[in-house]
């Protein structure tokens, strides 16, 4: 620690935390702090009637100071929100010693510090609820400034507004900027509510591995590491679908995670290469009472967080009351290019990106065409939520083939606010059939498609001892709370995104 260079403010709190251990404080003491009231609380509940006044131990940073004297008033934070607190120098040092008020609170005490304040609620004379300080106690010393927003005529000075800075060092951004408490606190909100509807359903949430032999249950790129003691390669989880359906066949009804995955694919306003995604799968279902169990979802999970089913994001509202319009794939992209392409094979794919200006991979297979035209000229145009339906075979190597076109699957994604926000299938079933897809994938990966499937042998022999029919969702965990509190990017919504390595 005695080669780090220091500003002055930091050299100047690290030579107060020598001096209040010469007083024989203990700046970071170990005993408990009986914490039994917070702010809101103390402001909410107050009675101006109340004999004698209501006693409190409250605890949290101290924000601001105002010395005046023999009295000051000063500001704590707590994580409920903010209280003012006045401390009397006569009352916290009763004796003939007043080094506690006139050296500890007056000069070594600084901004960010935490303190315990035992003593009773009052209202001011200009009418402000206030905690009257009878104990005062050092509980933790802050060796760095916080950063502190001044405002002068309307406007903000030194505020800590930087995203890199804000996403990297996420606990002052937490502490300095209150509004971003809010978007956490409504994650779990999302989550609760959540929950609470497949609960109600009877569905049982459950775990399953994030070390995987093999990287299955969607086309992504995974993260690669090694096993020492078994001596094999493992892959970090890109989706938990397969296992599962595994537990499908196994006999429970509907199961349902809460994941952690993660793509090794780049990053922007709405990737992090770790995600939360929610995954749930029910039997004797299909992707049509999925759509209906989705929206209906959506719409409390809206209400629960909101209190409305409508949400502000950028310029646009979005309406979360049910039900969602739904269009098929191949009317989406005729639709918004005036191109048919039912029917097509790979080379007509081709021919149709090269005339509407869309750069392609020349060992994309026709699933992966369709998706680019999809994504490029269409994804973006569906703000409302709505579901787009009955995807073609290629783009879906684990959906059943859709009941009455072969040629399709009866898949659905559910866009909002120009991007996919879920992701549904009737569940492919046929062990024979599912082997068949897996062997393609495997010729898109020799093809160099490094997205391509690897097959599970394992996921097709439980498919042969028999899955009902079973329809599953997946929801992006994070553009979900995304939506549900007005964020345009993905690290607003996470506490430690990844970031690039901090320059030194």
């Amino acid at each position: 620690m005695s080669n780090i260079e220091l500003s002055e403010q930091e050299a100047i709190r690290r030579a107060s935390l020598d001096k209040i251990r010469q007083m024989g404080i203990e700046p970071y003491p170990a005993a408990l702090f009986p914490v039994n009231a917070y702010s809101d609380e103390i402001k909410a509940n107050f009675d101006d009637a109340l004999e004698p006044p209501r006693q409190v131990a409250i605890a949290g940073r101290l924000m601001s100071r105002r010395v005046m004297g023999k009295a000051s008033f000063a500001e704590l934070m707590d994580s409920h929100g903010r209280i003012q607190v006045y401390v009397s120098r006569d009352e916290i040092c009763p004796g003939e010693n007043k080094d506690l008020y006139n050296v500890l609170f007056k000069k070594l005490l600084d901004i960010g510090d935490f303190v315990g304040i035992k003593g009773y609620v009052f209202r001011t004379q200009t009418g402000e609820i206030s905690v009257h300080c009878q104990e005062l106690t050092l509980l933790s010393k802050s060796l760095r400034p916080l950063p502190i927003v001044k405002v002068k005529d309307g406007v903000a000075y030194d505020a800590f507004e930087d995203p890199e800075l804000r996403y990297r060092q996420r606990y002052v951004d937490l502490v300095v900027n209150p509004g971003i408490r809010d978007i956490f606190v409504k994650r779990t909100k999302v989550y609760n509510s959540m929950r609470e509807y497949f609960n109600a359903a009877g569905y049982m949430e459950v775990e399953t591995p994030i070390l995987q032999s093999i990287p299955g249950g969607a086309s992504a790129r995974p993260f690669i590491t090694h096993h020492n003691a078994l001596d094999i390669p493992l892959y970090l989880r890109i989706a938990d679908e397969l296992y599962l359906k595994r537990l499908i066949v196994g006999g429970f009804e509907g199961v349902y995670e809460f994941s952690k995955n993660f793509r090794n694919e780049g990053m922007d306003r709405t990737h992090n290469p770790e995600f939360t995604c929610m995954e749930i799968y029910v039997a004797y279902k299909d992707y049509n009472w999925m759509m209906d169990f989705t929206e209906r979802m959506l719409e409390k999970i809206c209400l629960d967080v909101n209190g409305t089913t409508e949400v502000k994001v950028g310029d646009n509202t979005i309406s979360f009351k049910a039900p969602f319009p739904r269009v098929t794939m191949a009317q989406a992209i005729l639709d918004h290019t005036g191109v048919d392409i039912t029917g097509m094979d790979e080379d007509q794919l081709r021919q149709v990106c090269k005339d509407l200006d869309i750069p392609v991979d020349p060992k994309l297979g026709k699933g992966k065409l369709i998706d680019e035209i999809f994504g490029e000229k269409c994804e973006g145009k569906y703000i409302q939520p709505t579901f787009i339906i009955d995807y073609p075979i290629e783009m879906s190597p684990l959906t059943k083939r859709h009941r009455d076109n072969p040629e399709l699957t009866e898949r659905f994604e559910l866009m909002v606010n120009g991007k996919e926000l879920a992701n549904a299938y009737s569940e492919l079933n046929d062990p024979i059939d599912q082997y068949e897809r897996f062997v393609e994938q495997m010729r898109l990966g020799q093809k160099g498609d490094d997205e391509a499937m690897i097959i599970d042998r394992d996921f097709v022999r439980a498919l042969e001892y028999g899955m009902p029919p079973t329809s599953g969702m997946g929801i992006g965990m994070d553009r979900l709370v995304m939506l549900m509190t007005g964020q345009t990017a993905i690290q607003e919504v996470l506490f430690f995104p990844q970031m690039r390595p901090e320059k030194k």
